[in-house]
C-alpha cells in the first residue's frame, strides 16, 4: 500500500472534567490521499471537528489533549514533534478554514493584515509581499475590488465574504492538505455552491487534498469521493460515496440518509430518535444501540470492532460479523 498523504491511525483524543476522563476522539483512523476529497460526516457532537483540531495540534490543553495512535504527514508523526516544529508544518503544508468566520477573524484588524499576518509568518515575505499575497489571494477567491477588499474589516463583509477570506487564509501558504470544518454552515444554498465550487477549483489549481468536516449529506455528495461516518467519537463506516448512499451499511448511516429529503421523490422522513450522547455519559457496549433499530442484546454489552467486507467496505456493527 502506497504511502497516504496523512494517515490518522488510532487516534484517542480525551478530555478531562475534574476526575473524569472522556474519549471524544476514541481510536479514529483516516487516510487521505494525494488530490482526494475525503469527507467526515456525522451530527454534531460526535467528534469530527475535535478530529481536525487533533491533526493540526490545536486541542485545548487543558482540558483536552491526544493520548494514543499516531498522525502521519508524509510518513512523520504530527504527534512526535517538538511544538516549533509543528509550527513550521501547521499553516504552511496542512492548513484548516474554521467553523465560524467571525470568531475566527480578529475584529479589529483588516482582513488583508490577517491574511499578509499569515504569509509573512510562514514563508518569510517581507510586509511589501506579504500585502501583495494577500490582496492576489483575495482575487484568487474570487472577492470583487480585492485592493479595497483587503482594507476592509470582518464586521464590514457578508458571511460568504468572510468565508472566502478565511479560505484565502488557509491557502495562503500552499499547502497540500485543507482542513475544511463545515465550510458551508450558516450560508445560503446558492453562497454554499459558490464556496464548493471555488473549494474545487483552488483544489485542481494548488493540487491540495482537502479533509472535509460536515454535518450536511448534500455537502458530501456535491464535494467527495470517499466518506467516513463518525458517531460517539468513532468511525462507523467507510466507504466510497456512491456506495454509501446507494447502499449504506452501519444503522446510524442509514438513519442519516434516511433523514433527508429527497427533490422529486415523495418518502416519508425517519428521524433518528434520540440524541448523540455526552461524551462523559456514553452508554456501555455499540455507542449507537439506545437509538439503532436493529440493535439486541450482544449490542448493549459488548463494542462492535470495524469489520472489513469482502469489497473492501468497512463497518463497524454486529451484523456483518459473517
Amino acid at each position: 500500500m502506497r504511502q497516504a498523504l496523512l494517515d490518522i491511525r488510532d487516534v484517542v483524543t480525551v478530555f478531562r472534567s475534574g476526575n473524569r476522563v472522556a474519549r471524544a476522539v476514541d481510536t479514529a483512523s483516516l487516510r487521505l490521499e494525494q488530490g482526494e476529497t475525503l469527507a467526515v460526516v456525522g451530527e454534531s457532537g460526535c467528534g469530527k471537528t475535535v478530529l481536525a483540531l487533533s491533526v493540526m495540534g490545536l486541542v485545548p490543553d487543558p482540558p483536552g489533549r491526544v493520548t494514543e495512535g499516531e498522525i502521519l504527514y508524509r510518513g512523520e508523526n504530527l504527534l512526535g514533534m517538538e511544538e516549533e516544529a509543528l509550527r513550521k508544518v501547521r499553516g504552511n503544508h496542512i492548513s484548516m478554514i474554521f467553523q465560524e468566520p467571525m470568531s475566527s477573524l480578529n475584529p479589529v484588524f483588516q482582513v488583508g493584515d490577517q491574511i499578509a499576518e499569515a504569509v509573512a509568518l510562514h514563508q518569510h515575505a517581507s510586509r511589501r509581499q506579504a500585502r501583495e499575497k494577500a490582496v492576489e489571494m483575495l482575487k484568487l477567491v474570487g472577492i470583487p475590488n480585492p485592493d479595497r477588499r483587503a482594507k476592509s474589516y470582518p464586521h464590514e463583509l457578508s458571511g460568504g465574504m468572510r468565508q472566502r477570506v478565511m479560505i484565502a487564509m488557509a491557502l495562503s501558504c500552499d499547502p497540500d492538505v485543507l482542513i475544511a470544518d463545515e465550510p458551508t454552515t450558516a450560508l445560503d444554498v446558492t453562497i454554499q455552491a459558490q464556496i464548493l465550487d471555488l473549494m474545487d477549483e483552488l483544489k485542481e489549481k494548488k493540487g491540495a487534498s482537502v479533509l472535509l468536516i460536515t454535518h450536511d449529506l448534500g455537502v458530501v455528495a456535491r464535494a467527495a469521493r470517499q466518506a467516513a461516518v463518525m458517531y460517539a467519537g468513532r468511525i462507523v463506516e467507510r466507504a466510497g460515496v456512491r456506495e454509501l448512499f446507494h447502499e449504506p451499511l452501519h444503522p446510524y448511516t442509514k438513519g442519516l440518509l434516511a433523514s433527508v429529503p429527497t427533490l422529486g421523490r415523495k418518502r416519508e422522513l425517519h428521524p433518528i430518535r434520540g440524541a448523540v450522547p455526552s461524551i462523559f455519559d456514553k452508554p456501555a457496549g455499540c455507542e449507537f444501540h439506545p437509538r439503532c433499530p436493529k440493535a439486541f442484546e450482544r449490542c448493549k454489552i459488548e463494542r462492535p470492532p470495524l469489520y472489513t467486507l469482502d469489497n473492501g467496505r468497512q463497518t463497524r456493527c454486529f451484523l456483518y460479523e459473517q
